[in-house]
């Protein structure tokens, strides 16, 4: 008979780790508390070494957080209070297309009843004077503006008027996980080092050696090591595949960086900034902002690289901000692993792969993978290596997805620096983006260009970024009966997009005032 699947083992703490311990826990695990408790043999162990410290760079998540962390039995008022978090609405783009003050956003909010209708032709169809896309078909985007909410304080936790994610403080993030994975899901949690991998005969992983607690046994490991890739990387050599070939940025520069005033509005939204040889990161929490800029070394030398950092921390928090400024340098492959379950191991997080911090993909692979180990949990290691050939094939084709959707950021640049001409090259262009744009030239993306029910970056992703930049796709060589019934149609709606960002603006707290209601009454539990 097969060996049954009851002993979990995550090494490696972090956002990636505790996060993980939290999806899996809150499926399986039975609370302290649940008079299941004493019949339930599953187990889940989280072995993180004192040493290793947050490195607190990915603060962005996508809107899929909310539902995470409801699963998982968290208060949003508790969340918002203890990680320091904001609100997140999409991502605003300055000069990435010709450098000269240009501006798109990527709003989380679909395009109106983008469901039944594509917006995209008929706004092409417009005369000269056309509002922006992101104005003309989503009413999120004059939220940004003025720094405003998503939701008014009478709305219940993680309900919205408007799509939203957050911005959060990664070590505080850590810890609030730990906390209730600890006292409320029952995770085991063991303060170690591991010294050594020990494998059983058939080559799967036996146990870990810990320097506190001796061998920690297993059925299943996680590795969330990191970079580093304790388990998968260092024991079983799965190699990295490195994709500096389309995307360059290998190395960021990270700062903290205070507010000029304490009431200072909390942006909506990530900025990006574009630079010479790669862009500026800047997150509004309550009580600072992260910033930090991610660039290619081989178009850019490091103290270049930091006078653009600390000049545009001059530029948006003062002279004083910028000489206190201390930018932590952190190198990086962009790449993932060729798979990322191999054996009874599997990858989450940084273990796995990354690319680079744009658009926030690094949160919600961590949020996809670990809701699949949840939901697909091997009954026994017999069904193990078919679940984890699917577990690789689904990741495999979202790895590929994100490369495609972030090089689209720079393929439609018209900026004269080398390091953005070199993303123009189409020898740096996936052959699978190469069809993608071959296709658009004559029809735009919307459902029928993604292949699963749930793809990380949706088609209304791709229209915002492409028609954000100025792409056009060709009108149809002939009139079909959709397109006439779409026409009034997409009238209707611009219309009704228009009042919606009059009748948000007028309604929506700014992100400070909501952030500062809710310290202190609280939202609405549901």
């Amino acid at each position: 008979m097969s060996k049954k699947i009851s002993r979990l083992v995550i090494v490696g703490g972090g956002t990636a780790g505790w996060l993980s311990a939290g999806v899996i826990a809150a499926e399986h695990a039975i609370s302290r508390d649940s008079d299941q408790a004493e019949d339930n043999h599953f187990q889940l162990t989280l072995v993180e070494s004192p040493d290793i410290k947050t490195i607190g760079v990915g603060e962005g998540t996508w809107p899929s957080m909310r539902t995470t962390l409801k699963k998982m039995g968290l208060s949003e008022t508790d969340f918002i209070r203890e990680c320091s978090a904001s609100f997140k609405q999409g991502t605003e783009f300055s000069g990435w297309t010709t450098g000269e003050n240009d501006n798109y956003t990527h709003p989380f909010t679909a395009p109106q009843n983008y469901n039944d209708t594509n917006l995209a032709p008929h706004w092409q169809a417009l005369s000269e004077g056309r509002p922006r896309f992101d104005h003309a078909v989503s009413p999120q985007s004059v939220l940004f503006a003025d720094s405003r909410a998503p939701k008014q304080i009478s709305t219940p936790e993680y309900a919205c008027s408007v799509n939203y994610g957050y911005h959060l403080d990664a070590a505080k993030f850590a810890e609030f996980l730990r906390k209730h994975c600890v006292e409320t899901l029952g995770v085991k949690h063991v303060k170690a080092n591991v010294i050594a991998v020990n494998s059983a005969e058939n080559g799967d992983i036996a146990s870990i050696t810990t320097d506190a607690v001796g061998d920690v046994e297993g059925d299943l490991f996680i590795d969330c090591s990191g970079s580093r890739a304790l388990l998968l990387g260092e024991h079983y050599k799965v190699p990295l595949r490195s994709k500096k070939q389309y995307l360059f940025n290998d190395t960021a520069l990270a700062a903290q960086v205070p507010y000029v005033n304490s009431d200072d509005p909390i942006a909506s939204c990530t900025l990006s900034t574009a630079q010479t040889a790669g862009w500026i990161w800047d997150i509004g929490l309550p009580s600072r902002r992260g910033t930090g800029h991610v660039y290619s070394s081989a178009h850019n030398s490091q103290d270049k690289a930091t006078d653009e950092l600390l000049r545009y921390i001059e530029q948006t928090a003062g002279a004083q901000a910028a000489a206190d400024a201390e930018p932590r340098k952190i190198n990086f492959d962009p790449g993932h692993r060729a798979e990322f379950w191999h054996k009874n191991c599997v990858a989450v997080g940084m273990s796995a792969g990354f690319i680079e911090p744009l658009e926030a993909s690094a949160l919600i692979l961590v949020e996809l993978s670990s809701n699949m180990i949840a939901e697909q949990l091997p009954a026994n290691r017999e069904m193990m290596d078919i679940v984890a050939r699917r577990f690789n094939q689904k990741f495999l084709y979202r790895w590929d997805r994100i490369i495609d959707f972030l090089k689209l950021h720079y393929i439609l640049n018209r900026r004269q620096d080398q390091y953005w001409r070199d993303h123009l090259d189409p020898e740096s262009i996936p052959d699978s983006l190469k069809e993608l744009m071959a296709l658009w030239k004559y029809q735009g993306p919307w459902h029928r260009d993604t292949n699963h029910i749930d793809e990380m970056f949706p088609s209304a992703s791709f229209q915002y970024v492409l028609y954000g930049m100025n792409f056009e796709t060709a009108p149809s060589t002939t009139i079909r009966r959709s397109d006439l019934a779409g026409r009034k149609a997409a009238a209707e709606l611009f219309q009704k997009n228009t009042k919606q960002r009059q009748q948000l603006h007028a309604a929506m707290p700014t992100n400070r005032e909501l952030i500062n209601k809710i310290n202190t009454y609280g939202l609405q539990k549901i």
